[in-house]
């Protein structure tokens, strides 16, 4: 059995915290230009040095993204980045142009280069020309299934890893290659700019009728047409780990710390009960997607895993999340009191049931006995966002543990 990586995404320095303490492996974020998610907080040099360094405290490693399909005026800038990285040391980058790449080669020599899903990577030859490139590691695209990322596995060299998605948003464009943002609102998602017009609601318009919107039905279901359910492999960890897959990729580096620390909890407990036990995994296997289903997704899928996907597997009457609980903050310590400091993200009441989530694995059901501003004045509810507050949950919480409300 290969080793399996748990990778997780982060947005910002707190849930990169957020996903060392829950469990992950390894982290991938984004600096301040050339990745592929713009409009996550994403990281400055700092904050990254800080984030690498509280990592490796951990013995987890960190990836840097730079995943961007690069074009003349981006090269210089790229060559400056890397030279600035040389500071932070991370332990890889994510990259997806050639370009690129020869730049990280040239700049990092002694860096641990990773070719990004961006880049088409769906066969063997791909994965072998970019070995020979010096790439260490390769990530699959999504519309792989298990069986040719078999037969990858099988003809590459056994010193070459395969990083795979495992949960999250499914793009509509090949090897999330897509160019609706670019030409509808001039934003280009191959520069990191996204605007998810596959979310979006469509009709028809026919050419010598314009003006003239015809709704887009399935069977009466709606018009969604390019709204794909969320990506979970939850129930098939054995046969992920038997495809020899090196890295259990999670999408979402612009999701919350409570999505993150409850995906990453659920998949390191799944994996290592797994390999402890296969019968133990089966018998967790209610635990694991009733916690996986605490997070926001948009209904579940298992992708090109077991095939090609059929009409299931897209969502045509609706283009919302399912959330089940909202994140209220997360403890940044405890005071002599006992009392929770948090920033508070969403508004809850002195008075109400809320769940404590914990990194390994228990969630307590404790009541709000008291709200105090960083003044001590009590105050009954909290309604205003990024307010520092100390919470009296009738225990004394610790740090990194998770405040939630489950939603009726």
């Amino acid at each position: 059995m290969r080793n399996t990586e748990l990778l997780i995404p982060a947005g910002s320095l707190d849930v990169l915290k957020t996903a060392v303490v829950y469990g992950a492996d390894a982290v991938y974020i984004g600096g301040e230009a050339f990745g592929l998610r713009a409009k996550a907080h994403n990281f400055s040099l700092e904050d990254m040095k800080e984030g690498v360094e509280f990592a490796h405290s951990r013995g987890v490693k960190v990836y840097v993204t730079a995943n961007i399909l690069a074009h003349n005026d981006d090269l210089e800038g790229v060559e400056q980045y890397f030279e600035e990285l040389k500071s932070v040391k991370p332990d890889a980058l994510i990259i997806s142009d050639p370009g690129v790449f020869a730049i990280a080669k040239r700049v990092l020599p002694e860096m641990e280069l990773h070719v990004s899903t961006q880049a088409n990577n769906t066969n063997y030859g791909t994965y072998l020309f970019w070995y020979q490139q010096g790439a260490k590691r390769v990530v699959s695209a999504r519309e792989l299934s298990l069986k040719e990322i078999r037969e990858i596995r099988a003809r590459i060299p056994e010193d070459m890893e395969i990083e795979s998605f495992m949960h999250g948003a499914m793009c509509i464009s090949y090897s999330g290659r897509c160019l609706l943002s670019n030409f509808f609102t001039g934003r280009d998602a191959n520069q990191g700019a996204c605007t998810h017009p596959c979310r979006w609601k469509y009709s028809i318009v026919e050419e010598t009728r314009p003006g003239e919107y015809m709704p887009v039905y399935e069977n009466e279901r709606g018009t969604y047409i390019f709204n794909s359910k969320d990506l979970c492999m939850i129930e098939h960890i054995p046969e992920l780990i038997d495809a020899g897959i090196d890295s259990f990729k999670i999408e979402g580096r612009m999701k919350t710390a409570l999505y993150v620390a409850t995906v990453a909890r659920t998949y390191r407990k799944a994996i290592d009960d797994f390999k402890k036990d296969p019968e133990l995994y089966r018998q967790n296997m209610e635990w694991y997607k009733e916690e996986i289903g605490k997070c926001t997704y948009r209904e579940f899928t298992t992708g090109f895993y077991f095939g090609k996907p059929g009409a299931d597997a897209q969502i045509y009457d609706n283009n919302t999340y399912v959330k089940n609980f909202t994140y209220l903050g997360t403890v940044e310590n405890v005071d002599e009191r006992g009392f929770a400091k948090i920033e508070q993200k969403n508004k809850f009441s002195v008075g109400e049931m809320i769940e404590i989530m914990k990194p390994d694995g228990r969630n307590l059901q404790v009541e709000v006995k008291g709200i105090y501003d960083a003044e001590g004045q009590a105050q009954e509810s909290a309604p205003h966002p990024k307010q520092e507050l100390y919470i009296d949950l009738g225990v004394a919480p610790e740090e990194y543990d998770i405040l939630r409300r489950q939603e009726p």
